[in-house]
């Protein structure tokens, strides 16, 4: 895969590089595209990917909307 790189100015700095796109385009193709229940092992493994996919719910580092974060 060759990423592409462009040259671009910002503000306040003269030229800078700027990565394009990582991906590769298409759909995953196969049987087991997406499942990934099948693809980790222990009990423990399957609750990381699912804590880390809704880390938004299960993260204590954060300061959304509705937690500040200093008191009012």
């Amino acid at each position: 895969m060759e990423y592409k790189i462009k040259k671009v100015s910002a503000p306040n700095r003269d030229e800078v590089e700027l990565l394009g796109a990582t991906f590769e385009e298409g759909n995953p193709e196969g049987e087991d595209a997406g499942r990934w229940r099948q693809k980790l092992d222990t009990r423990m493994e399957k609750l990381k990917y699912l804590e880390n996919g809704e880390r938004y719910w299960y993260g204590k580092d954060w300061f959304g909307s509705e937690k500040r974060k200093t008191p009012a």
